[in-house]
This record gives C-alpha cells, structure tokens and sequence, in this order.
C-alpha cells in the first residue's frame, strides 16, 4: 500500500511539474516580448553580466535595466522548475525529457546572451524566439506522455495531414519573427532592423497563415470524415480557435501600426500556436480508440 501511495504521489508531483513547466515557458515568451516593446533588450548591456563591473543594474538602475534583469531572473525560475520536473520524472520512463527540458533552459539563456552582445541583431533574436517555441513542444510532449500517450504509430491521412499542418505552423512562427525582425519593436532604439520588406513579409506571413487556417479545416474535416477519435476531432478545433483568434490580433495589430498590447497577445497567441499544433499532430499519430486517457503511471 505504501509503495502504491508513493507511486501515487509521484505521478501527481509530475502532472503539476509537467504543467508548471509548459506555464513556465510560456510566460518567458510574453516577459521577452515585454522586454523588446519597452525597448529594455539592451536594459543590461552586456551578458552574463548586466554591466561591465556588475551582475545586477545597481550602479545603472532604471526602467529599461529593471526590465531586462527581471526577464533575466526569470531563467532561474524556470531553471527550478526544470529541475523539480526532473527530480519528478526520474524514477520514470520520462527521464530523458526531462532531461531535455532542462537542458533547454542554459541553452536558451546563451542564445539571449548572444543577441544583446551582438546588440540584438534581429536574427539571433529570431532564434531566441523560435528556440521558446520548440522548448513550449518539448513541454507538451512530455505532458502528452505523463498523461499516457504513446509515440503514435498511425500512418494514415490524418496522420499525414496533421505533420503537413505542424510544418507549416513553424513556417508561420518563423516568417512572424522575420516579420518581426523588419518592423518598428527592435527592443533597443539602437538596434538594427533585418533591412527586409515589412509590407512584403507581412504578405508573406499572412498567406502562410491562411494556408495553416485552410490545413487546420481540411484536418477538422477529414477527421470526422474517417471517424477519428472525438479528442482528435476536438483538438482540431481548439487549435482552429487559437488560430482564428491570432490571426484577429494579427491583422487588427498590423493596420492599427503594432501597438504594444496587441502585440504582446499576439506574442501569447504564438506560444499558445506551438502548444496546440504539437498536441494536435501527437493526437492525431496516436490513431487509438478514443477514450478518456488517464495519466501514465510512474
């Protein structure tokens, strides 16, 4: 009884972790968005340090460096989190994303630190983006595991059509961060912009968007017309929902000329995007009876 109860215990301390850390990161999305807006992305002007004699903004302190120091210390939060997810799953077969989780975050940290030595060069900024995102599907992945849910075996066209709509969902994420890139939000007033077409990617973008849209409909369709399981029907159209609503603020954000509330949604919409198109794309591979999955045990 007492080792079942541990057991117990444990799967339980894992959904939280689990949980805590796909929040986590998310957050960390919006938080760098507010750094950039408030143009505070060279508020520490320099990395590991947030000055050249100091760790901390003391001798410097002002909006912009208490805004960027407090992002920065927000990599210990999560680091805490990654580590208790691992401390959870290592007794587990979900060691390894654990593992991964956690290595994501010094290694994300890096990818931050290099774009304000190289004054936030809009590419290495992309990079920092995109890399939140993938660290947000590793999240989802390890909760899709923690909650019982195998690698996916299905071939079929569903399976088919869901990776076809997890390609073109990065290829949307990636092309809003060259958008991005080209606009006014640099996160410093000195920084340089990518020099690219804002009128012409924003183009670009939307049409990617649009063909996601139509991918995220045609899989809805065919997965009642193949009498998918209801949780694969029902989680097409919760993705269909973030991306309705994403594209809303992404089109009221670019004809209103970006303010900063906007674009700070339009920042949680994307890793919101990267959330659901990876749950959609392990549903849709799982290809099993639908029933009421319950959490995996330890």
């Amino acid at each position: 009884m007492g080792v079942t109860l541990s057991r117990l215990d444990r799967r339980r301390a894992l959904i939280v972790c689990a949980w805590a850390s796909l929040c986590a990161n998310i957050l960390l999305v919006v938080t760098g968005g507010a750094v950039r807006l408030t143009d505070s992305g060279l508020g520490c002007p320099t990395w590991p340090r947030c000055t050249n004699g100091d760790l901390t903004p003391r001798a410097e302190l002002n909006v912009h460096s208490a805004i960027e120091f407090s992002n920065r210390m927000l990599t210990f939060v999560l680091t805490a989190v990654a580590i208790a997810t691992l401390l959870a799953a290592w007794r587990t077969a979900h060691r390894w994303l654990a593992v991964w989780l956690l290595l994501g975050i010094p290694a994300q940290a890096v990818v931050g630190g290099i774009s304000v030595l190289t004054k936030l060069n809009p590419w290495v900024v992309s990079i920092h983006l995109v890399a939140s995102m993938a660290i947000i599907g590793l999240a989802v992945l390890l909760l899709w595991r923690v909650y019982g849910g195998g690698p996916g075996a299905d071939r079929g066209p569903v399976a088919w059509l869901g990776w076809a709509n997890f390609v073109v969902a990065w290829l949307v994420l990636y092309a809003g961060t060259v958008v991005t890139g080209a606009g006014p939000h640099a996160g410093d007033s000195t920084s340089q912009r990518n020099g690219l077409s804002v009128l012409q990617f924003a183009q670009l973008h939307a049409d990617l968007v649009c063909l996601f849209i139509g991918l995220t409909i045609g899989l809805v369709v065919l997965s009642y017309a193949l009498k998918a399981p209801a949780a694969s029907v029902r989680a097409g159209w919760i993705l269909l929902g973030v991306e309705l609503a994403q594209g809303a603020i992404g089109w009221v954000q670019y004809f209103t000329h970006v303010p900063i509330v906007l674009v700070m949604f339009h920042m949680l919409g994307a890793a919101l995007i990267s959330a659901a198109v990876t749950w959609v794309l392990l549903r849709v591979r799982a290809g099993v009876p639908d029933d009421e999955r319950q959490p995996a045990a330890a």
